[in-house]
């Protein structure tokens, strides 16, 4: 009675061939193909925007008009390695370098940094 149940249990290897590098490469392919989207679609763009982000922060001077992250604009008065100081209307704000989000344009009405060509 239990000859028949372990006979139909069997090992696992029996009769199996070992696994070729081939088989392996299939395993691991659909594993690779969604890394690969992931840099194209996500790490790459992140990678892009978080170094432009660092450049527009390495060229901000005086005089300056910028944004913050939570929205407020104003002109640069002094700016250092570590904060900025912006006049917002009649008020001054100390705030972190980092927290400075976007460069915007000038009273003129183009961009800051840019120069007219005649």
């Amino acid at each position: 009675m239990f000859d028949s149940v372990a006979f139909a249990m069997g090992t696992p290897q029996t009769g199996a061939a070992p696994a070729s590098g081939t088989d392996m490469l299939m395993q691991f392919l659909p594993l690779i193909l969604m890394f690969v989207i992931f840099w194209f679609l996500l790490i790459r763009p992140q990678q892009k925007r978080a170094k432009a982000h660092k450049q527009m922060l390495a060229e901000l001077k005086r005089g300056d008009y910028v944004q913050t992250g939570s929205g407020l604009i104003g002109r640069i008065l002094e700016i250092d390695e570590e904060k900025a100081r912006l006049e917002c209307g009649k008020a001054e704000l100390l705030i972190a370098r980092g927290a400075i989000g976007a460069r915007m344009p000038d009273k003129g009405g183009r961009s800051a940094g840019t120069e007219e060509k005649n």
